[in-house]
């Protein structure tokens, strides 16, 4: 019998593959999307020189529940407008081995509402 890997396994396996795929740079930084049961997080980074440019998650004061499609569309849009303040246009998307589906697909789509382009 084949031991299959469970589904946050499987998670790190997908992350680990795509982050040895892509990298951020200062003219084009990553945007990793973070996933938790209740909130979710995303940060703009530049690899190159391991700095964290800008970041906006739910957890912040205006957002309330952050648990759902609405709050994850929010944080794409603030994220992006962040980016925006700082002259950033470009993006790759870094959906850290999460399906693109739901939560994370919502915020993609914010940000791309809000002025990303990836």
């Amino acid at each position: 019998m084949v031991k299959r890997p469970d589904s946050k396994q499987a998670r790190r396996h997908r992350h680990v593959r795509v982050r040895g795929k892509i990298s951020g740079t200062a003219e084009r930084p990553r945007l990793n999307v973070f996933r938790s049961a209740k909130h979710i997080y995303a940060q703009l980074i530049d690899d190159v020189a391991g700095v964290t440019l800008a970041s906006a998650s739910s957890v912040e004061k205006d957002f309330g529940w952050g648990g759902n499609k609405e709050a994850a569309a929010k944080v794409g849009k603030t994220i992006a407008a962040r980016a925006q303040e700082k002259g950033i246009t470009e993006v790759v998307f870094d959906r850290s081995g999460y399906l693109y589906h739901g939560r994370v697909k919502e915020l993609a789509e914010g940000a791309r509402e809000g002025g990303l382009k990836f």
